[in-house]
């Protein structure tokens, strides 16, 4: 059976324990978000186009917060502490909710609903961007390139049960069960990185993974600002969210519009949500790695840049539900089989401080930031009386630019796996940001 695995997955002896870890870690911190997510579409969808980009501030605010507190955390303590403790930490709010939606009198349910909507839209962020940051300071990049499209089937899976779980039990079950369901899927994850093989690391910087990182709350900023290619992936971020929010206050609108019933909004986003991540798996499982080693991380990072300004072109020309249904099916499934996996890999030549610092502020605030000028952008072009058809063909050339840049990500992050690879030192402590002075 072992036999088996390995010729279906590229994986040596010595890498299954913490493959394995890997894919049920992924599994659970996807299904515990995905549980929650078609709940938080419904209330977005009920709060209307005209509160989102208010709800969106808030989820900024609430992620800059949210980031000071972490790079305070993770530099005084080691990965293994202070990673259970975010995930219990969110087990707490969930727990806190739970109580909320109980008694909390209905007339101020509209304002628990949105509070919900923002707390689910700040953690999950964080909650995978601290798994693939645990992710690429184990893996190398070679490593990366064969074990994380199998280890993003995972997540795929997770995201597959989870949103059936409201999908079928919305009627039976309130709100608040979910949010039970969900920390029990948290707590799993904390028990994956307390089981994760401590001698397993490739990079020369094993021995001092289980330290403290150091520094202070600023260095994420500072290094960012001094190094072009943690720029250019704050950029790259930017505008694959701000595309991302575009393409939300579309299906906002549309089905605020075409679905009146809450119910069956609900169990619309559900339904795609399933859909979403059954192709996700099907890619993942049959091309993610192939198209990594074979063609390469630029191959693989720009082709849901260029699905996303197809899709768009299509939503101009037909704007109804199942046109933008279809392009979301597709441009999701995309990014998480083929851009996610990319996209870690382009984090793989950072040193270790990076890897949890400079991408946690990258993967949540610089998302955020993206959603936050979507928001307010698609709202001026309505304000200014251009309609969805006109706004979706705006988006066409940004994601010309986005491919351009995810061509130079790629280019970059292969000389620098190449310079470390001649260094035969695991990550350069200079190679993608210089250290403050």
């Amino acid at each position: 059976m072992k036999k088996l695995f390995t010729k279906i997955v590229d994986a040596k002896p010595d890498e299954l324990r913490a493959l394995w870890l890997a894919f049920v870690f992924n599994f659970v911190v996807l299904a515990g978000y995905y549980i929650l997510r078609p709940i938080r579409e419904e209330i977005g969808a009920t709060s209307g186009v005209e509160n989102l980009p208010w709800m969106y501030t808030a989820t900024l605010i609430g992620m800059l917060i949210a980031n000071a507190l972490f790079a305070a955390i993770v530099s005084r303590m080691s990965r293994r502490k202070f990673l259970p403790i975010a995930y219990r930490f969110a087990i707490a709010n969930l727990f806190i909710f739970f109580i909320l939606m109980r008694f909390v009198p209905a007339n101020w349910q509209w304002l628990l609903a949105r509070s919900f909507f923002v707390w689910v839209s700040v953690f999950n962020l964080f909650a995978t961007t601290l798994f693939w940051a645990f992710m690429t300071d184990l893996f190398t990049a070679e490593q990366g390139k064969r074990l994380f499209g199998f280890i993003a089937v995972g997540g795929s899976l997770g995201a597959i049960l989870g949103p059936l779980v409201p999908t079928f039990l919305v009627d039976r079950f309130s709100t608040g069960i979910f949010c039970l369901m969900s920390a029990a899927m948290f707590e799993i994850a904390a028990q994956c990185v307390r089981f994760f093989p401590t001698e397993f690391s490739e990079h020369a910087e094993a021995a001092t993974a289980e330290k403290p990182i150091g520094g202070n709350i600023w260095d994420s900023v500072t290094h960012i600002v001094r190094s072009p290619y943690l720029f250019a992936l704050v950029v790259f971020i930017f505008i694959y969210t701000l595309t991302n929010t575009w393409a939300y206050f579309q299906q906002a609108d549309l089905t605020g519009h075409e679905l009146a019933n809450k119910s069956a909004r609900t169990a619309f986003f559900g339904k795609m949500d399933f859909s979403v991540n059954t192709l996700t798996v099907l890619i993942q499982l049959c091309l993610t790695s192939r198209l990594l080693k074979w063609f390469g991380v630029g191959f693989t990072l720009v082709l849901m840049p260029a699905l996303s300004g197809l899709g768009f072109l299509a939503i101009g020309y037909a704007p109804i539900l199942v046109v933008l249904a279809v392009f979301q099916v597709v441009r999701r499934s995309t990014g998480f089989a083929l851009l996610r996996p990319a996209r870690e890999i382009l984090f793989t030549v950072l040193r270790r401080e990076d890897k949890y610092k400079a991408k946690s502020v990258i993967d949540t605030f610089g998302y955020r930031l993206g959603d936050i000028v979507g928001a307010w952008s698609y709202k001026a072009l309505h304000v200014v009386g251009l309609s969805l058809n006109a706004i979706s063909f705006i988006a066409v050339p940004i994601i010309a630019a986005w491919c351009a840049l995810s061509i130079w990500l790629a280019r970059k992050q292969r000389a620098l796996a190449d310079a470390q690879h001649r260094s035969e030192a695991g990550p350069a402590v200079d190679v993608a940001a210089a250290k403050p002075a």
